[in-house]
C-alpha cells in the first residue's frame, strides 16, 4: 500500500529546502495552495500531471520522493546518504561510520 503521507511530506521537506512557499509551489504547478496542502498532508493523491509538475518544480526525481514505495531503491538511499555526509568532518565521518557499523551488524544478526 503506497503511503501516501511520507510521499506528502517528502514535497513539503524538498519544498522548504529550497524555500518555496505552498503558494509559490502551488503557482508553479498551477494548482491551489490548499491543493498542494491536501497533498502534503496525504489527503489527497495527487494526478500524475502534478505529480510531475511538482518534481519539476522542485528539482527533483520521482525517485526520490517515492523510494520508499520502490523495491530498487538503492541508488537514491545511497546518493542521500552521500549529501549527508559531504560537510561531515573527520571526525564526525569516524563516529557515522561505527554508528553504520554496528546498525548493520545488528541488522543482519
Amino acid at each position: 500500500m503506497i503511503d501516501y503521507k511520507t510521499i506528502g511530506s517528502k514535497i513539503r521537506k524538498y519544498r522548504t529546502a529550497r524555500n518555496l512557499s505552498q503558494e509559490q509551489l502551488a503557482e508553479l504547478c498551477d494548482v491551489g495552495t490548499t491543493h498542494i496542502s491536501h497533498i502534503e498532508t496525504g489527503n489527497c493523491i495527487p494526478s500524475l500531471k502534478v505529480f510531475i509538475a511538482i518534481l519539476n518544480a522542485l528539482s527533483c526525481s520521482a525517485d526520490e520522493l517515492l523510494c520508499d514505495e520502490l523495491h530498487n531503491a538503492e541508488h537514491t538511499y545511497k546518493s542521500e546518504i552521500s549529501s549527508l555526509l559531504e560537510d561531515c568532518s573527520s571526525h564526525e565521518l569516524m563516529i557515522i561510520t561505527n554508528t553504520i557499523q554496528a546498525l548493520k551488524s545488528s541488522l543482519r544478526k
